[in-house]
């Protein structure tokens, strides 16, 4: 079975087989959501090779996590936000590296990947993201699936267990915080 003919319903079979312990099943739900995963990463991270770095984590979290799936939604709305959760620690992994690496401005030996950080992500978003977080985390995941990804209110309400009205307000407060970052005046 390949992934990429799988219908919305055959995606969900393979992920309750995988979660109930079938292996096979497990291979083929991983081979059949990785290109929507490396999607998802290349949201945040368009540099590829960071983007595949995210999605490599998002399918070690699928295979590992997959028995914390409740099965009430789709399985690609929980796949979604795992993935959106990976590519946001290797944003902060790189950042972190990005860091610890910076050279003075007068030598020309930066290490790509530390510095693929600035150049490849959505460093205006993604930073905007970890101001709000710090003071108002519930925000933020509610947020990133409705403006960056296209979730609808009912999915991010599902996989999030929050009631529908909660977190059409969570994203109403969190957009009115983004707005002066993304602006950079904060």
């Amino acid at each position: 079975m390949t992934g990429e003919g799988l219908t919305p319903d055959e995606t969900d079979e393979l992920a309750r087989r995988a979660r109930d312990g079938d292996r096979d099943a497990l291979e083929a739900l991983l081979a059949a959501v990785r290109p929507r995963a490396l999607n998802v990463c290349r949201g945040v991270l368009p540099y590829t090779p960071d983007a595949e770095d995210a999605c490599q984590e998002a399918l070690l979290k699928i295979a590992t996590k997959i028995h914390t799936w409740g099965g009430r939604g789709r399985f690609t709305t929980w796949m979604h936000v795992v993935a959106v959760n990976s590519a946001r620690s290797t944003y902060r992994r790189m950042r972190s590296q990005a860091v610890a690496a910076e050279t003075p401005p007068h030598q020309e030996d930066a290490d790509p990947r530390t510095t693929s950080v600035i150049a490849g992500t959505r460093l205006d978003l993604l930073e905007a993201m970890e101001i709000i977080e710090r003071d108002h985390p519930q925000f933020v995941e509610p947020l990133l699936l409705r403006d960056v990804y296209g979730l609808s209110y009912e999915e991010i309400a599902q996989q999030v267990g929050a009631p529908l009205g909660t977190v059409k307000a969570q994203i109403h407060h969190g957009r009115k915080l983004a707005r002066p970052l993304l602006r950079g005046t904060p």
